[in-house]
Formats: C-alpha cells, sequence, structure tokens
C-alpha cells in the first residue's frame, strides 16, 4: 500500500505525521511512504532523518490584514497556491497513494483537495483546541478529521466525520516514569522539581521573569530552566551578575532529554502548543501555562483555556504578570497536594495513550477503501 503524508512548518505538524508513519511501517514493513512539505521548512530536514522522501510545494499563508505591504503579499500567496495545486497534482499522479494523511500547515490544504478530487480517502489531524483556518477549509474535503482534544468536536458542523485520536508524543515519553527518570538525572527522590521551557528558541518576557522567579527561590525545590538558545547568554550574564547561579537551579541552553525531565517533574511552567499539551496529558503533568502571545488566532491561549477550564492546568497571560506572581503560583501549588492530585488526575483525563495506533488504525481503513477503489 502507498501512504502520502503531507505536513509542515513546525515540530507540532510534522512529528505526528513521523510518529504514524512509523507505526505503519512496523504493522506494514513493505509499505511505501511519500511526504510533501512547504518549500524551506524544517520537514525538509526532519522527514529525510527519519529515512523518508520528502516532494516539496511553495506554498504560504494569508495574512490577516489590508494594509498595502499584507495586500500584495496576499496576492503573492495565491500565486503560490495555485503553483502548488499543479506540483501536489503532479506528485499525487506519480505516487498514487492510498490515502492521504494532512498532520497541519498551510501546505495540507492543496495536497489534501487535490487528493480528495482526485479520488482519493483523505484525513486531517488538527491539534490545537480551536481549528486553524487550514482544518476550517478543508473540513468539508476530507473524509476524516482527527481531533487532539474532545473538546474540539464542537467546532466541527459535521460531527459524524469527527474522530477523537489525540496527539501523538515521542516515542521516548512512551519509556519512563517519575522514579527513574529522577535516579537517571541525579535528583533527589523527594525534593518538588519544577521545570520551566518557553521554546527551543527561548522568550525574552519570560526569561526576564524568571530571574524575579529565581531571585525568590529558598532552596525548598529544584530547578531545571531552559532560556532557549536565542537568550542564553543573556541571561547567564544577568544570573551571574546577581549571584543567583547555585545548588538547585539547573539553568540550560536547551533540554535535549526533555520526556526524561518532564518525567521527574512536579510542576511545568510552559506554553501551550499542540505538543506540549499532548505531552502534559500524557503524564499527567500539573502544569503552569503561559501562551504565545506571537501565534496566529492566538491558538496558544485557547489550547491553556482548554486545560485551565478542565482543571488541568493554571494560566497566566504575558504582561500580565511578574516573575514574582509566577514564583507564588508555583509554590502555592506545591504547597498544596490536594491541588496538585486534581490536576494530575485532571490532565490524565485528558490525553489519550494510544493515539500513534488509533491515527494508524484509522489511515490503514482508509487506505484499504483506497486500495478496493483501484
Amino acid at each position: 500500500m502507498r501512504f502520502l503524508f503531507t505536513c509542515g512548518g513546525t515540530a507540532g505538524h510534522i512529528n505526528p505525521a513521523l510518529g504514524v508513519a512509523g507505526r505503519i511501517k512496523e504493522l506494514m514493513p513493505d509499505a511505501e511512504i511519500l511526504f510533501v512539505g512547504a518549500e524551506g521548512h524544517m520537514e525538509t530536514e526532519l522527514v529525510p532523518r527519519e529515512g523518508y522522501e520528502i516532494k516539496t510545494v511553495k506554498v504560504s499563508g494569508f495574512q490577516r490584514s489590508f494594509k498595502p505591504a499584507k495586500i500584495v503579499e496576499n496576492v503573492k500567496a495565491v500565486g503560490r497556491l495555485a503553483g502548488a495545486f499543479r506540483k501536489a497534482r503532479g506528485y499525487i499522479k506519480d505516487f498514487a497513494p492510498d490515502v492521504a494523511v494532512g498532520t497541519g500547515g498551510y501546505v495540507c490544504y492543496p495536497v489534501l483537495k487535490v487528493a480528495s478530487d482526485m479520488g482519493i480517502p483523505t484525513a486531517v489531524h488538527e491539534s490545537n483546541a480551536v481549528p486553524g483556518l487550514t482544518t476550517k477549509m478543508l473540513a468539508k474535503k476530507v473524509d476524516r478529521i482527527l481531533v487532539g482534544l474532545a473538546e474540539s468536536k464542537e467546532f466541527y458542523g459535521c460531527p459524524e466525520k469527527v474522530e477523537v485520536t489525540g496527539t501523538p508524543v515521542r516515542v521516548d515519553f512512551l519509556n519512563t516514569d517519575k522514579a527513574r527518570a529522577r535516579r537517571e538525572l541525579g535528583l533527589d527522590a523527594d525534593q518538588p522539581v519544577v521545570l520551566a521551557v518557553f521554546g527551543s528558541l527561548g522568550a525574552d518576557y519570560m526569561n526576564e521573569a524568571m530571574q524575579a522567579f529565581i531571585g525568590r527561590m529558598k532552596g525548598d525545590f529544584r530547578l531545571i530552566y531552559s532560556t532557549g538558545k536565542r537568550y542564553h547568554e543573556k541571561v547567564m550574564a544577568a544570573l551571574n551578575e546577581k549571584g543567583l547561579v547555585g545548588p538547585g537551579v539547573d539553568v540550560r541552553e536547551y533540554i535535549y532529554d526533555m520526556p526524561k525531565v518532564m518525567a521527574a517533574a512536579d510542576v511545568i511552567i510552559c506554553r501551550s502548543g499542540a505538543s506540549t499539551i499532548s505531552e502534559l496529558t500524557y503524564l499527567g503533568k500539573p502544569a503552569v501555562m503561559v501562551p504565545s502571545p506571537n501565534v496566529v488566532n492566538h491558538h496558544q491561549e485557547k489550547n491553556a483555556r482548554v486545560l485551565e477550564k478542565a482543571g488541568a492546568a493554571r494560566m497566566l497571560l504575558e504582561g500580565q504578570f511578574t516573575g514574582s506572581d509566577l514564583y507564588d503560583t508555583v509554590t502555592g501549588l506545591l504547597n498544596d497536594p490536594a491541588a496538585m492530585a486534581a490536576m494530575h488526575t485532571a490532565s490524565l483525563k485528558m490525553g489519550v495513550n494510544d493515539a500513534t495506533d488509533r491515527i494508524a488504525s484509522l489511515v490503514l481503513g482508509l487506505a484499504e477503501q483506497g486500495k478496493a477503489k483501484k
């Protein structure tokens, strides 16, 4: 059988597709798999590393503005989209997939629309709580809509197509637990651990807040804190100048062993991207979420509000709190075991531990339908 995956832009869109493709390969070693991504984006690096072929189209998003420069960019985007349709049709005709699956990014629209028009079974996976523009545009075209959170179903006018599958997590999350993670990291089994992370590059506002946070620490918990690659030197210089680097504070540029560190933590301070949410809810970790204000359509804030409403997280909005406020929120949780236990339970209830298998099963079912049509 032949499987076409399309995804792009962020690791949160790419990793679920890679996870499902890997599971299909385990179940069906002779499966043929092709990826289609956006030219110049990170999928062109991540996908080949996993051993899959990737083709590209040139595509970009539309600007929600009537400023002259934005209008010009939208005209260019229309031209790119027309070219993307032509290329996608060529790729699909040559590869002749039995099914086409999209897991997020602007590139999904031309690829899945063309596949649907050509009579190929299609599915789109939406990991955010509220569907983005691409998913909304595809909802009537695709055969199945797969969502990461049950709360997302209400946003679709075609409930018969919607299936709650969860969002796949990286395989390393499946093979660790708190006690083992702490042993391997050399952490005290009983001392509370707080993890603070705000993306691979970091966030200036959050790094400023964390300096005040660290200044309030009294040694009653261990902090593992990622500054992000963009800000590490600046943050370390400021912390050293203030005499804030010492035992109990582990400041890193980037956390390469994230599954292990997340498993070891009691409370996690973080953004609220879809991949982060799937990891938090898989582990059942209480979280203090600070949504990125720089995400289109406020997706991260909407994600965080879903977890907050369910009782799985606390949310603070950037610019509306200080590092001292953040410290009080975290220590308030650490000093309230009942609240922590309730958040843990609520988080686990939101998670879907077998998301990869659920999606792979649905994709295989669609592929069988596609095979039967040929």
